[in-house]
């Protein structure tokens, strides 16, 4: 842990005078991706049903489907009870989900398959989703901290991998030395430190909420695999034996081209592909102030305890 922090630390120190906007090269040759990065978007990740079998939106398609989920999601709009309103947690002005869909207009970020939805089940991931339901309702809902969810307990929460777009806190920094390139998210601060240097991946017994990443150069992209997940982190229903190819390619100045390819045979009945582009930024990104044991927690549990005691 600690040469890891001395990586990082020294990484940060090498990247600080550098800015997003610079196309130059470091001394191994490779494109610089350094710098921080805004991956924001309107357009979801699965292909809406009311624009099936149309993977490209029109201009005024476009238009008119930012208008209605930036309607949709206000949180400043008036629901139809007072608890509705409650539920919505925050004013609008917390939230930074971009007011675009990204510059291609596709009408989702999965480009493969072509209809631009995640692939259906197999019968195993079927019952690995099953399973995992039935273990959350027999402990119930809210018997202990560790219950709840990752996201609630302030431990993980869209910061990948891979990356997506959330409600808020949609930017990374990248820093890129020979030997490593450190990716921070500003969703809970996550980091992962990615080595370049053809290590294998850790031993199959240990498993990480975040993986094991390795990377490696082909050509201008940088691929970054990543294997060994644990089984609390479950991207759309995957289970460890999840492999995470993500590729990161710089396209100009302004733009990093953001595409993943998940597989894991024993849940999807295929691979599957998204692709994001993320857009340069002179901004620093910001710490994330959430942590575990927050009061919300004290409040879940005990709303659970009141419930049970109605019933």
């Amino acid at each position: 842990m600690r040469r890891r922090l001395v990586v990082f630390a020294v990484a940060l120190a090498l990247a600080a005078p550098l800015s997003a906007q610079s196309t130059s090269r470091p001394r191994d040759g490779h494109p610089d991706l350094q710098g921080t990065w805004n991956f924001s978007s309107l357009t979801p990740l699965e292909r809406p049903a009311q624009f099936a079998g149309k993977p490209v939106l029109t201009d005024a398609e476009a238009a008119a489907f930012e208008r209605e989920t930036l309607d949709r999601t206000n949180a400043d709009r008036r629901r139809d009870t007072a608890d509705a309103d409650v539920a919505q947690a925050y004013n609008n002005a917390w939230y930074d989900r971009g007011t675009k869909v990204v510059g291609t207009k596709r009408s989702s970020l999965i480009v493969d398959p072509p209809d631009g939805r995640v692939p259906p089940l197999t019968a195993s991931g079927q019952a690995y989703a099953a399973a995992r339901a039935e273990l959350r309702g027999g402990r119930g809902p809210a018997d202990g901290p560790e219950d709840r969810s990752l996201a609630e307990r302030c431990l993980l929460f869209n910061a990948g991998p891979p990356l997506l777009p959330g409600p808020y806190n949609n930017n990374l920094q990248i820093v890129q030395t020979r030997d490593y390139v450190v990716i921070a998210n500003e969703m809970i601060h996550d980091v992962r430190i990615v080595p370049l240097d053809g290590r294998p991946h850790l031993p199959a017994g240990i498993r990480r909420w975040q993986g094991d990443p390795r990377g490696h150069w082909e050509g201008e992209t940088l691929v970054v695999e990543t294997t060994n997940f644990s089984d609390r982190t479950s991207f759309r229903g995957a289970d460890p034996q999840l492999r995470l190819v993500e590729r990161f390619r710089r396209v100009d100045a302004k733009t990093l081209d953001y595409q993943f390819t998940v597989e894991d045979a024993s849940v999807f009945s295929r691979p599957w592909t998204a692709s994001l582009p993320m857009t340069a930024s002179d901004g620093p990104i910001y710490e994330y102030a959430c942590h575990e044991a927050n009061y919300a927690m004290g409040g879940i549990l005990r709303g659970a305890r009141a419930q049970e005691k109605e019933k």
